[in-house]
């Protein structure tokens, strides 16, 4: 979760698309529009769920993205299935 954060602050897509369940995953992701990402907060993890809330800044303002997220194993690795925005 941290990891997909990061990349989310650094504009990454490439990252986040890797560690995203083929599934799930959209055929494209444009971070052009993307918020300052300024924090993130893990509210809760529990087995393959992390809730958290994630800060940042626009042009409007600063504002929150709080999410329970689904994760599982996938060659090893954890990725991201999906999520629900609270």
């Amino acid at each position: 979760m941290r990891s997909r954060y990061a990349a989310f602050a650094r504009g990454d897509a490439d990252y986040l698309v890797r560690t995203w369940h083929p599934r799930t995953r959209p055929g494209e992701l444009d971070l052009r529009d993307n918020p300052v990402w300024t924090g993130l907060e893990i509210v809760e993890a529990s087995g393959d769920e992390v809730a958290f809330v994630a800060h940042f800044t626009t042009a409007d303002g600063p504002g929150s993205l709080s999410e329970r997220s689904r994760f599982t194993r996938r060659g090893g690795r954890w990725v991201y299935v999906d999520g629900d925005v609270a």
